[in-house]
């Protein structure tokens, strides 16, 4: 179906429907059962599942015993109080109910520590067992699954991590707590209903309605969990996508942009999240409430008992505080509740998921089981039709049939879109067919063993994806036996790939790290290492698809000449868009649209005059050809057009989109043999190549349901930040030609380098790896809670200041109810020794009336506590993500290429961190004041009644306090070690994962299999170390208030006996300091989880006290207007991560403004530098840079920026509608957001066409979970995004290296037509038809210019450019490259 033009055209603000509706997940998780808890429990964690339920039940009965002789103890001060009992006979009998308190002490903190060691193990051993399932699962599906991914892979990794983490929360200490708690509740029930079930039933007469209440807040609470969670999901892949692209979101000043939605969506986010606490907050305050109130009618009741003499005020006081045991056992269970919830709503989401992997969609494996005993290469495809699953409706291939000869070298060739590399996809078994065979050397392709069929075809990709190891770790790969590669085959892979001279650059050699995606390499020294580990795996089928395309033309004609001579009689399928590096003896087969147009030798189709391309190719110009310099190397120019769906970008795979290619010679196959028939060589180091440590890689996908926004956008100026980002740069690649190298040349120079390299390849330097790998991972030292408080303050406004205030008062109301009550409770024990039957009745009556006030004020103040603080924690952590989100936007590209800072941890601190850290506020802060309150109030009172009772009580205050601490302390430790542990191991999870198509192409499953399993068993033992230490501690703390329980009231029975104190006075002081204890046991019992939350809470607020507007960007403030004359003097710049390799030396360049300018040079010599330094991407280091003479330090550079327009080598997309890929950075209110400037730029870059004949037109998703494009239709969107401001300025980046013949004719077209209107053009290029168009050549070496002038003048000279392009013969073609 053809949209049209107004359908195209509507552009949409949120993007069409998902390609999946998970309907089974999202229902299964909705409705959750308990045992979702228990979803990956294993049979061997039977054993510490049972162990902890036991002592938890046990740890449970414990206070329930404690109420039985707490009662006899009450029951003798009463019966004392009445003089039925004499003052020796007080002491002796309370002392020995002491020393039964204190064996009681002893038997509990045993308990403690044994179930709080074991629950932790056991969640441990959850989150082990759920991620070993995850990663095995992910690695049996299928590519179509992935390309299925609605929020992209990367955003998958980051919400699977966080859900593990909360089951892993829920499954650990707090599923610990609500078992005691629960058999604490039912025992003492049971204890109650013994010693008076009619009290009891009295006394829980409202306990049915808190049932219907706490069960209503339940089911109401489970929506909003998921609701949350999918809102979530949208905030990760909105940071995902934004780091991921940060050049591109600097470049067209998208900071704001990015901030701003990001907010929106943590808005939303946070709305599902307050209902959740306001339900939590009422099942809180509603259980207080009854809890507190039923002391009306059992006291009364109770004392009636006693006046009829049917019990004893002991039996009453053990059976009414059971009751009250009983409800806060349940009160105590409330604060879990949220992360039980979440806990059994993660696994049930987890399991779902897991199902569903596990149950569709299977990798093919599973059906192909033969193993041939050799493989000769020969391969057919017969009437083979496939479609993309992100792409059903439109076809790849269509009946398509090839057939590649055993030992023969086929091309593959075609423009971009045509369906080239989908052919590399079906023969690595990507995908499977819809219809048709595959066969390899007769046997049908789906009929082979996977790993066979991998072990014998070598698919060598553009995006060269490379892993977070050494380069030499990364070459070793590609050897069956990893584990045992000899020195001479690295020698002669790198040999094979011109490595040497790149090597000697790199700061460790073989041993130096790549860091993530490869980062510390450019784009041509990353093809390097993909084509090195090829050769070291020297498979008989290679198939080379776009391989050397960010290769400059010099190095790319050595390599192809290299490969040629090593895959003499081995299959070898090479795929490209133009057929000047197919020789008369090589066979070729054309494609356009996914159909074979034309095939046959090179011989046979000069001389065809058919196919679609013929008229096209009529249209271009020719030039005369000569012999090329190096007879013995093949004609090769590398192009590149990148097709399927994996030319999606992703944030770890960067495309590649380039070409390098010449005019072929007059004559070739019409139209497709001169695809590009103006192009020449280019390198290709450009812009990826200026990758370096700086990494190309972040010119990914980025941002969900975003609308154009601003390149320089007033609306989002207050809360965009500084723009500093880091340009990859060009690294040096190899410069054979200056001693006018052959591949003689080249073995001879690898003999010279062999002392110096080669000694790192028989030994690499691990431990150097390592160190840095400690050094990065180390954690900074752990802020305390108070630090971490005293930033909710400055990030909320005013109005939730006063509700913060308010929290905080109703916190202390709270606390002061606890002390109050104990003191009204006292009141109401000293009613059982009136003599006076009607007096007894009365006055405890009035007291229960009293606690009744009490409880009405307690559960109001309870429900505002919890309501109001997680209300201001929800605001202060959503401050403090989009402050970070700002802050990180802010930093220079250098920061993001550490290992602390890449796309998953960042992720994760923004998600899951963020979300324990609201924890601080919202759950702990209160119950610290609480607790912090109760204790002032009680100790304060309790010293006015009896100074001496309290002073021996807080006589073991100290020892307690180090015992807390100490736990604390522990805790925090053995916590931050865990994270460190875990944040490693989902590293790894995340690497592999986003780069699941070469870990499958290398069969490197079984690698990360290893590396992951051995990290989550590091992890794991981390967790029981930690467990242990911490149980030890917890089960301390709790003992330690059993034997002070036991010390106050021997003492207590002591001052009573020698009459100091009245009875009265001794109980009130005992209450208040016996509730005091409880309270302050609890907030013990949440050490480990404040700790983990302060841990979570010190990496985010990192990245909220990120330096901000401090960088060279944000030193200017003259606005131009227009940008021009450039002039650079003397300047001189090199990488930070490099400081002792220049790139540019000394340059001196003058760029006049409205010209056309062609930067050329070989790769690394410092042209795509250039166009940094223009974008204020980095300062010079020395020398200057003026725009129209005025410094470019002095410059606003959000204005510099809006001016400019860049179109990257490899550039980004958005996953969001076409439409608004091709508007972003643009204000609302701009006219060029409007369908006709969208469309002009679309149709001046040549896409129009192909946009319009999408089923949805400009309204197409693209991106992450999007419609699949080719490298070359990456390419033109791009060139659409810049010339549809009209910028003054365009930087053109090897903008046409994707693109066939006809395309790039379009985009020359456009430019000759910017010219015209003044628009000044920056080409950096290696295409001579890009040359000719532009009014002056530079010529760069070294950093330098080496030569400048007209093209003709230049060839005319035969100087650097003549030897740059491979040879000339006056003004004829160029040759070799």
């Amino acid at each position: 179906m053809i949209a049209t033009e107004d359908t195209a055209m509507e552009i949409d603000i949120e993007p069409p429907g998902d390609l999946e509706a998970d309907e089974e997940k999202n229902h299964s998780a909705k409705h959750a059962s308990w045992r979702s808890l228990f979803n990956f429990t294993s049979k061997l964690d039977t054993l510490p599942l049972l162990l902890a339920l036991n002592l938890s039940i046990a740890a449970g009965i414990v206070t329930p015993v404690l109420a039985i002789f707490l009662g006899k103890i009450f029951d003798l001060f009463t019966n004392f109080g009445a003089g039925e009992v004499s003052g020796p006979d007080l002491v002796e009998k309370v002392s020995t109910n002491a020393i039964v308190l204190a064996g009681l002490g002893t038997a509990s903190g045993l308990l403690h520590a044994g179930y709080f060691m074991l629950w932790l193990v056991f969640g441990e051993l959850q989150a082990k067992h759920v991620r070993e399932r995850l990663f095995h699962s992910m690695l049996e599906k299928d590519m179509g699954w992935y390309d299925m991914r609605t929020d992209g892979i990367d955003t998958l990794v980051s919400r699977l991590q966080t859900r593990v983490r909360e089951l892993q929360l829920a499954t650990s200490q707090p599923l610990g707590f609500a078992v005691q708690d629960g058999v604490t509740a039912f025992a003492a029930l049971g204890l109650a209903f013994y010693y008076s079930w009619s009290l009891t039933l009295v006394t829980l007469s409202t306990v049915p309605i808190l049932a219907v209440a706490l069960a209503w807040n339940s089911a109401r609470m489970q929506p909003s969990i998921e609701a949350q969670t999918e809102e979530l999901t949208k905030t990760s892949k909105i940071v995902n996508n934004a780091i991921s692209a940060i050049d591109t979101v600097k470049c067209f000043n998208g900071q704001g942009f990015e901030r701003w939605q990001y907010r929106r969506a943590v808005k939303k986010a946070a709305t599902y999240y307050l209902r959740q606490a306001q339900a939590n907050a009422l099942q809180i305050g509603g259980l207080r409430l009854i809890t507190l109130s039923m002391f009306v009618q059992g006291f009364w009741f109770g004392s009636h008992l006693v006046n009829i003499g049917q019990k004893s005020p002991g039996e009453i006081l053990t059976a009414f505080w059971a009751c009250l045991m009983a409800t806060q056992a349940f009160e105590q269970i409330q604060p879990d509740v949220i992360v039980l919830e979440k806990g059994r709503s993660a696994g049930a989401t987890l399991k779902s998921i897991l199902d569903q992997m596990e149950g569709r969609l299977e990798i093919a494996r599973m059906s192909g089981r033969t193993v041939p005993l050799f493989c000769a290469g020969d391969i057919e495809i017969k009437n083979v039709s496939f479609f993309y699953p992100s792409r059903l409706d439109q076809p790849a291939l269509k009946s398509s049939s090839f057939y590649f000869r055993a030992g023969e070298t086929t091309f593959i060739v075609g423009r971009s879109g045509s369906g080239k590399s989908t052919l590399g996809n079906l023969l690595m078994r990507f995908y499977s067919v819809e219809s048709g065979e595959i066969l390899i050397d007769g046997h049908p392709i789906n009929t082979l063993d996977i790993n066979w069929l991998r072990n014998n075809v070598t698919l060598v990709q553009q995006q060269s994806v490379l892993f977070n190891e050494t380069v030499f770790k990364n070459i070793m790969f590609g050897h069956r036996d990893h584990g045992r590669v000899r020195k001479e085959e690295v020698k002669r892979a790198i040999e094979t790939a011109l490595l040497q001279h790149t090597l000697s650059d790199l700061p460790q050699g073989l041993d130096t790290v790549v860091g993530t995606g490869g980062s510390a390499m450019s784009g041509g020294q990353k093809q390097r290492v993909a084509i090195a580990r090829a050769r070291l795996r020297d498979t008989p089928i290679l198939i080379l698809d776009e391989a050397t395309s960010a290769l400059d033309n010099i190095s790319k004609s050595l390599v192809v000449g290299a490969i040629r001579e090593w895959r003499k009689d081995k299959t070898t399928i090479i795929i490209t868009h133009d057929m000047s590096q197919v020789q008369d003896e090589d066979y070729a087969y054309v494609l356009d649209s996914g159909v074979i147009i034309q095939e046959g030798f090179r011989n046979n189709l000069k001389r065809s005059h058919l196919g679609p391309f013929q008229q096209r190719e009529k249209s271009t110009i020719d030039f005369p050809i000569t012999q090329p310099r190096y007879p013995q190397l093949p004609q090769v120019l590398g192009s590149s057009s990148f097709t399927g769906p994996e030319a999606s970008p992703t944030r770890n795979e960067p495309k590649v989109s380039m070409v390098t290619q010449t005019k072929p010679k007059k004559g070739l196959v019409p139209g497709v043999l001169a695809l590009q028939p103006e192009s020449v060589l280019r390198p290709s180091q450009a812009f990826l190549s200026l990758l370096s440590p700086t990494s190309m890689h972040r010119w990914s996908a980025a941002s969900s349901n975003f609308q154009s926004q601003q390149r320089e956008n007033p609306q989002y100026s207050d809360i965009s930040g500084p723009i500093s980002p880091l340009w990859p740069h060009d690294v040096k690649a190899v410069e054979m030609t200056e001693r006018k190298t052959n591949v003689v040349d080249i073995k001879a120079y690898a003999v010279q380098q062999e002392h110096t390299l080669y000694p790192s390849v028989a030994s690499p330097r691990k431990p150097q790896r390592e160190r840095k790998l400690t050094k990065a991972g180390k954690v900074r030292r752990v802020a305390s809670m108070k630090k971490v408080l005293m930033t909710v303050w400055p990030a909320l406004t005013w109005g939730k200041r006063v509700v913060l205030v308010l929290g905080f008062l109703s916190a202390a109301v709270h606390a002061a109810a606890t002390p109050t009550f104990s003191w009204v409770f006292s009141k109401l024990l000293a009613t059982f020794y009136l003599a006076d039957h009607s007096e007894r009745s009365r006055i405890a009556l009035q007291w229960s009336l009293t606690v009744f006030g009490i409880a009405v004020v307690d559960s109001l103040a309870a429900f505002l506590m919890h309501f109001l603080l997680e209300y201001c924690g929800q605001a202060w952590v959503d401050t403090i993500r989009v402050e970070s989100l700002k802050r990180m936007l802010d930093q220079p590209r250098s920061w993001f290429d550490k290992d602390r800072n890449s796309v998953s941890r960042l992720t994760e601190c923004l998600d899951r961190n963020a979300e324990e850290t609201r924890n601080l506020l919202g759950r702990f802060a209160g119950y610290v004041l609480v607790a912090v309150t109760m204790v002032t109030m009680a100790i304060t009172w309790s010293l006015i009644l009896s100074w001496k009772l309290t002073l021996v009580g807080l006589a073991s205050a100290p020892l307690m306090y180090v015992v807390t601490r100490t736990f604390e302390t522990v805790s925090s430790h053995w916590e931050n070690r865990s994270n460190d542990a875990t944040t490693s191991a989902n590293a790894i999870f995340a690497e592999t994962f986003s780069n699941i198509r070469t870990v499958r192409a290398l069969t490197l499953e079984s690698y990360f299999h290893k590396k992951y399993a051995k990290a989550i068993t590091k992890a794991l033992k981390v967790g029981i170390k930690r467990s242990a230490y911490s149980g030890f501690f917890f089960g301390l703390s709790e003992s330690g208030i059993l034997f002070v329980t036991a010390l106050i009231f021997y003492y207590g029975a002591v001052l009573a006996s020698i009459g100091s104190y009245t009875t009265e006075t001794i109980l009130a002081v005992l209450t208040m300091l016996l509730f005091t204890m409880s309270q302050a046991s609890n907030i013990i019992a949440f050490v480990p989880q404040i700790n983990s939350s302060r841990v979570t809470a010190t990496r985010l607020l990192r990245l909220a006290f990120l330096p901000y507007k401090s960088s060279h960007e944000d030193t200017g403030h003259i606005r131009l207007s227009h940008p021009g004359p450039i002039t650079f003097n003397n300047t001189t710049f090199a990488y930070p991560t490099r400081p002792t390799l220049p790139v540019l030396s000394s340059l001196n360049l003058t760029i006049q403004p409205g010209t056309t300018t062609a930067l050329v040079g070989a790769s690394g010599c410092g042209k795509s530098t250039v166009a940094s330094l223009l974008l204020a991407l980095h300062p010079p280091s020395a020398g200057t840079l003026t725009i129209n003479k005025v410094p470019i330090s002095h410059l606003h550079t959000p204005t510099l920026r809006s001016l400019i327009a860049i179109v990257p080598q490899n550039p980004t997309l958005f996953p969001a509608t076409i439409a608004a890929n091709i508007s972003y950075g643009l204000p609302e209110s701009s006219p060029h957001t409007s369908t006709t400037s969208i469309r002009a730029a679309a149709t001046a870059a040549g896409i129009d066409a192909f946009i319009l004949s999408l089923p949805h037109g400009y309204n197409t998703l693209i991106g992450d979970g999007g419609t699949g494009l080719s490298g070359g239709q990456v390419q033109r969107i791009a060139i659409a995004r810049a010339i549809v401001g009209e910028p003054k300025l365009l930087i053109l980046d090897e903008a046409t290296s994707g693109l066939d013949g006809e395309t790039a004719r379009e985009v020359r077209d456009t430019v000759r037509r910017l010219e015209r209107k003044g628009v000044g053009v920056l080409v950096i290029t290696h295409e001579r038809a890009m040359m000719e168009g532009c009014r002056e050549v530079v010529v760069m070496k070294d950093g330098k210019v080496a030569e400048r002038g007209g093209f003709r003048e230049l060839v005319g000279k035969g100087g650097e450019l003549t030897r740059l392009m491979g040879g000339f013969v006056g003004g004829g073609k160029e040759v070799g490259g």
